[in-house]
């Protein structure tokens, strides 16, 4: 109970630091824009590990467009390396489209965008956090900060498993400064294991995304983070002893342009493709060669395949760089 009651009181301070509730419940709608840049840094199999030392060079730049309205409702745009991700959510249903796959629904209940969260939606952050525990405290670059964690239930996990892929756990951690009261650091941890179709070892994918959020400034009277930093991990393992095979790739963005309670956005800009398919994208998808970006193909990774990011969000998109088995 006072775990409870603490993560309450914390949630209250990062809500008046964030702009009041009475300021942030007047936004209908909010609209952003903004520049990432990507990059594989390391590659690792049983055998060896293999770092890009040229990681500053070969960064994927890219752009990305997000437009949110109340209740549930998010469209995002984000293209890098010549790919362009589209995702989305009507308040009903969550999706994605991308070059490889196509246009997909996610399965399980509808859940916020993980990049709305990086310091761009105070409300929805906090709503996130609701049901969280506080569970101690940490410095973060120095910085004294209360850590939030949420565990997603076993039925929201049975709701978003499909066929052979499981989702096992899915944990987020929130840490709010106790100088600002600002959320500062997210990170989201994610296991889900897919079973063979030939009755072998089941392989197990382990996603980890540390992200770092800064450089807050006030726009139209809300804190909205501008920059921030993300580490994504995916690790892959349990087919054969030794066989395990783990990428990291790193992303920088910067936020451009905001804009609240835009005229003329209404539910129509939130309908999905009319190609839409149902299915989990958890599935293991091969990738044509095409699909290999250039930060990607420094390392020596080969195959690229979509499997484990069941996520709502455009974290997919770092399915045609992050998700390669490594030689």
């Amino acid at each position: 109970m006072q775990e409870t009651s603490s993560a309450q009181y914390i949630l209250q301070q990062y809500l008046a630091a964030s702009g009041g509730q009475k300021l942030l419940s007047s936004v209908r709608n909010s609209y952003a824009m903004g520049k990432v840049r990507m990059v594989a840094t390391e590659c690792e199999t049983a055998g060896r590990v293999v770092r890009n030392r040229m990681a500053a060079r070969c960064a994927e730049p890219g752009r990305f467009v997000l437009w949110q309205m109340a209740p549930e409702m998010w469209y995002i745009e984000l293209a890098v390396g010549g790919s362009k991700v589209h995702a989305g959510c009507n308040g009903k249903l969550v999706w994605r489209h991308t070059p490889w796959l196509g246009a997909h629904s996610a399965k399980g209940p509808v859940r916020p965008l993980r990049r709305s969260l990086q310091g761009l939606d105070p409300l929805t952050t906090a709503s996130m956090f609701a049901g969280a525990r506080c569970i101690g405290e940490r410095k973060v670059n120095g910085d004294d900060c209360f850590i939030l964690k949420l565990c997603a239930d076993p039925e929201t996990l049975r709701a978003r498993s499909e066929g052979l892929a499981e989702i096992i756990r899915h944990v987020l951690f929130g840490y709010f400064s106790q100088k600002s009261g600002l959320l500062v650091h997210l990170e989201d941890s994610h296991l889900t294991r897919i079973q063979s179709t030939t009755g072998g070892d089941a392989v197990y994918w382990e996603t980890t995304i540390n992200s770092f959020i800064e450089d807050y400034r006030p726009v139209e009277g809300i804190m909205i983070a501008h920059s921030g930093r993300s580490a994504v991990t995916l690790f892959r393992f349990g087919e054969v002893a030794m066989s395990h095979t783990k990428t990291r790739m790193e992303e920088a963005w910067s936020i451009e342009e905001v804009a609240f309670n835009v005229p003329g956005l209404s539910m129509d800009c939130f309908i999905p493709p009319t190609d839409i398919k149902s299915g989990s994208i958890s599935e293991t998808v091969e990738l044509p060669q095409s699909g290999k970006s250039k930060a990607g193909g420094l390392l020596p990774c080969h195959g690229a395949k979509v499997a484990a990011l069941e996520k709502a969000d455009d974290n997919v998109a770092w399915s045609g760089a992050l998700q390669r088995d490594c030689k």
